[in-house]
């Protein structure tokens, strides 16, 4: 079953993370499909970026998120508020 997760990237006490399609069985830093995005949470407030056609590609075909890319998915799909 492939699964929509974060990998961890970055050095020592300083991570950022990108938002893969990899298969559920992989290590978390494990060979994947596609890069679909990046998080930093180091960021005030922290960065999300997301290529939102893709992420309905591949939930379309099936992928299941995370709970943390889930609630990332909900924060970048949002309209941003003045």
């Amino acid at each position: 079953m492939l699964r929509i997760r974060l990998t961890r990237m970055g050095a020592k006490k300083r991570p950022f993370y990108r938002v893969v399609v990899s298969e559920q069985r992989q290590n978390r830093d494990g060979s994947f499909v596609e890069i679909l995005g990046h998080y930093n949470p180091k960021t005030n407030p922290p960065a999300v970026e997301l290529k939102m056609d893709r992420v309905q590609h591949w939930l379309s075909c099936g992928a299941q998120p995370s709970e943390t890319v889930n609630s990332l998915i909900k924060k970048a799909s949002a309209p941003a508020s003045a």
